[in-house]
């Protein structure tokens, strides 16, 4: 297998990729402006607030008359709003996957994942697209404390972990109202985010923490503020640094001082190697990252760059499995498909033919079953259910997105290069139907696998 096909699976959504077969060419990727962002635009938190402020009014509309057929039919518009732009988001994410460069979209989808947020009701749909446009696209090329802040500042958020709200015991309202401390987000900042488990830190590190986020808060009108009313008043200490100030500038200062620690350096840098490499990565590897994390103060293109420069990284063995996102994504990219396509595909086809998919193989559409996000280790995807699935897909999709359906063997050519293997090619010869031929390819574990 060549140093370009191992660059095109392991790093991006797979053939035919012209990101080149070098560190310097990948990394490049990652350096100046986001031309797939621009190219095919989602949408950011500005948006997503119109939505719920349009939905606010009508549920108050409602409370007044809540069997008023007017008030009903602005929730519905409301709610169907916020569908589309979850829609839209959804058809973004995979027409930069499908067209724009691999590395990079594949970095955006592995932050997207370490930060997850799940809507918890059909009006909240809209909230995760938004998360990685804001906060997530941004800073995958700057460093790692700018990317967290600006997620744990993020209305998705705060809302998804309940921070907005979440009030200090000894706080204006939380003594008023008697609430105890929420340290969902602060739990998941220490576990998730940065320090890992089993890194060091406590409980009562952890409610410290907690309790200086409390005033962190989303409002209707412009999403992401601060209120001293309910922020725990005084100074608390997390893993044993003191933080003392008003408003978010120690919230802030936390977030930055966890972002540069030694155990946040190990715990991400083998994580994005897991995620990229192996699901046991060489510990040479690892190191290497966290030096590189630790030595930067974070800068995720350092620690890209450590990644790519370790012969570790460019094994011939496709040890990890395509997630159903990437199957999809590369799926679309095999068969000549671009970014342009996938924008112009109406709702109804995308959602039937490319999302609504991947739940059957096993990943609903923002649909992690919990804030750790999606498993890593191939054995949960490669499943029975998952195969089956992923071959239902293979045999019926290629054909509804691709007319004339393209010749299969030309296709595995394209798409799996020196990776197809001679039993393969005997099976695309022997197959009794261009669908079936075609099928086979996409089913083959030689696609599965990167």
């Amino acid at each position: 297998m060549s140093r370009a096909e191992i660059a095109a699976f392991r790093f991006g959504f797979g053939l035919p990729d012209t990101g080149g077969d070098t560190a310097e060419a990948l990394l490049a990727q990652v350096q100046g402006p986001d031309v797939a962002a621009e190219r095919w635009p989602s949408y950011g938190v500005a948006e997503v607030l119109l939505v719920m402020l349009a939905l606010r009014e009508a549920r108050a509309m409602a409370a007044g008359a809540p069997e008023d057929k007017a008030t009903k039919k602005a929730q519905r518009r409301a709610i169907k709003a916020g569908n589309a732009l979850s829609i839209r988001g959804a058809q973004a994410a995979v027409a930069r996957a499908v067209g724009g460069p691999g590395f990079r979209e594949r970095l955006v989808r592995f932050w997207a994942d370490h930060f997850t947020v799940v809507p918890r009701s059909r009006t909240e749909r809209a909230w995760p697209a938004a998360l990685v446009e804001d906060a997530i696209r941004p800073h995958v090329g700057g460093h790692f404390g700018e990317m967290l802040q600006a997620v744990v500042t993020h209305p998705a958020m705060l809302l998804y972990l309940d921070q907005a709200q979440a009030l200090g015991p000894n706080s204006k309202r939380g003594a008023r109202r008697g609430k105890g401390l929420n340290e969902n987000l602060a739990r998941e900042l220490l576990e998730l985010h940065t320090l890992g488990v089993g890194s060091g830190y406590g409980q009562e590190d952890v409610r410290q923490l907690a309790e200086l986020l409390t005033g962190l808060t989303v409002v209707p009108d412009r999403g992401f503020a601060f209120d001293p009313g309910r922020a725990e008043p005084g100074a608390e200490v997390v893993l044993g640094v003191e933080y003392d100030g008003k408003g978010v500038e120690p919230v802030l200062e936390a977030l930055g001082d966890l972002a540069i620690r030694p155990e946040t350096a190990r715990h991400i840098a083998r994580k994005l190697a897991v995620h990229f490499v192996s699901d046991e990565p060489d510990a040479g590897l690892v190191g290497a990252m966290a030096d590189a994390w630790t030595g930067t103060g974070g800068d995720l293109q350092a620690v890209a760059e450590a990644m790519l420069a370790q012969p570790a990284a460019w094994e011939p063995e496709a040890g990890k499995a395509r997630q159903p996102f990437e199957f999809v994504a590369a799926s679309l990219r095999a068969l000549g498909l671009g970014g342009d396509e996938v924008m112009g595909m109406a709702e109804g086809p995308f959602l039937r033919l490319v999302i609504d998919p991947m739940a059957g193989m096993g990943q609903t559409w923002d649909g992690a079953p919990g804030p750790d996000g999606w498993p890593e280790a191939a054995g949960d995807w490669i499943t029975p259910q998952g195969m089956a699935a992923r071959i239902t897909w293979a045999m019926e999709v290629p054909g509804l997105l691709a007319t004339p359906l393209p010749d299969a063997a030309e296709v595995a050519a394209r798409a799996l290069g020196g990776r197809a293997s001679e039993r393969l090619s005997w099976a695309i010869r022997a197959a009794e139907s261009r669908r079936e031929a075609l099928g086979l390819v996409f089913a083959a574990p030689e696609f599965n696998r990167r």
